[in-house]
């Protein structure tokens, strides 16, 4: 009698391996996709990320040289929050406020290990996953301020469409990447389905406009140019005419659209009060800009800072500037690490667009997107902002790839 045993590759070696592999690519595809539901401090995003993290260092990602600056000024900016936030452990909001802190920058870490292998295959999946959570996002923030999905605050707020997100404003930033993911694509060349991506784009930048977010419409348009200007510098002669006609094609539909969009009374009024330069709560002594005239002569005074949350007590509202937030929950330390992070990932982003290395097309794409929030920082607090850590993952996994390989003498 002949007995069949299984080879024991086939139970324990490479098949066994690719299977935790795929499993984790679909996990992590989960973990990118979840981004745009927001409606709650916890949402399936975080639910899925301790899995996926878990899992892939289990796998074996690992932190290469060329991330690490990014590693070690996340570890002084959360740190220093940390040690601002002991004489306040008593109170309810400002531990549970640093916990999230500390686990979005454990996210970050994560994200830049992990693109920093396979760097093309992973980043090019993460974008397409993406892309399609916010088309999701849209579709449903359009539907919602035109009254067709949901109730009347499910999908907006206050009447601006907000999507899946408590804040119009983070809606509207949040569909940028998706929307330079197409536009990418189709100003390359690259776009399988031109009419559909052409579509998608519509549809994310409808969804930024009826966000009514200044800080979306403005970082959009400036960003978008970046981008745009980057791809012709870098584009060979023959496509530097393409690049220009397409540029100049959605620049028109886009007017367009817009002058369609202000024929109707309801938008043109939101519209009319959104592009004022300022909205009633930023004026005034106890206004945004009153407060943090007066709070930056006090933080001046205080090497430690407020602590987290301590600004929100003594002003009765959120600074809504992410780098006066760096000072005042965690101190100057925290501060200047904050400001560094952004000057140093600026620079190493403009090298990635710039230089002609095999990560240039995805760092055209992720790069202005995270420059638009950097700018937003400025008249937002961004700094728990779940997207925008996946965004400084991918642009540091791109350094670390790119280090690789100029040491790899392929260069």
């Amino acid at each position: 009698m002949t007995t069949f045993v299984l080879p024991r590759r086939d139970l324990a070696g490479m098949p066994v391996l690719s299977l935790l592999r795929g499993f984790g690519l679909v996990l992590m595809a989960a973990f990118v996709f979840f981004a745009c539901f927001a409606f709650s401090d916890t949402s399936p995003y975080d639910i899925v990320a301790i899995p996926t993290i878990l899992l892939w260092v289990l796998l074996g990602v690992r932190l290469h040289r060329g991330a690490v600056p990014l590693v070690a000024v996340l570890l002084v900016y959360v740190g220093a929050t940390v040690v601002a936030l002991m004489p306040y452990l008593d109170e309810e909001l400002p531990p549970v406020w640093t916990l999230q802190l500390c686990y979005l920058a454990v996210t970050g870490i994560f994200f830049t290990m992990f693109f920093s292998d396979d760097s093309d295959r992973r980043i090019e999946l993460a974008l397409k996953v993406y892309t399609g959570s916010t088309l999701l996002s849209a579709g449903l923030g359009i539907g919602g301020y035109l009254g067709l999905v949901g109730n009347e605050e499910l999908f907006s707020k206050y009447g601006r469409a907000s999507g899946t997100f408590q804040d119009p404003n983070v809606f509207g930033s949040f569909l940028t990447l998706g929307a330079f993911f197409l536009l990418h694509d189709l100003l390359t060349g690259r776009a399988r389905r031109p009419l559909l991506s052409g579509l998608g784009l519509a549809i994310l930048l409808a969804g930024v406009f009826l966000s009514f977010s200044r800080g979306s419409w403005g970082g959009t348009v400036v960003m978008g140019a970046v981008m745009v200007a980057m791809i012709y510098r870098t584009s060979a002669p023959r496509l530097r005419r393409r690049i220009v006609i397409l540029a100049a094609l959605t620049a028109g539909f886009g007017a367009l659209a817009l002058v369609g969009l202000l024929s109707v009374g309801e938008v043109h009024e939101t519209f009319a009060k959104r592009a004022a330069v300022t909205q009633d709560y930023d004026e005034g002594e106890t206004g945004r800009f009153g407060n943090q005239l007066r709070g930056i002569g006090m933080l001046i005074e205080d090497p430690l800072g407020m602590g987290p949350l301590r600004w929100r007590r003594t002003f009765n509202l959120e600074p809504h500037n992410s780098y006066i937030g760096a000072f005042s929950n965690g101190g100057w330390v925290a501060g200047v690490a904050f400001v560094f992070l952004v000057l140093m990932t600026t620079r190493v982003g403009f090298r990635l667009m710039s230089q002609d290395t095999p990560y240039r097309r995805h760092a055209q794409i992720v790069v202005p997107a995270l420059l638009m929030f950097f700018l937003q920082a400025m008249q937002i607090d961004m700094e728990k902002w779940r997207h925008v850590y996946m965004m400084l993952g991918i642009v540091w996994g791109l350094e670390a790839a790119r280090v690789r390989w100029l040491a790899s003498g392929r260069a």
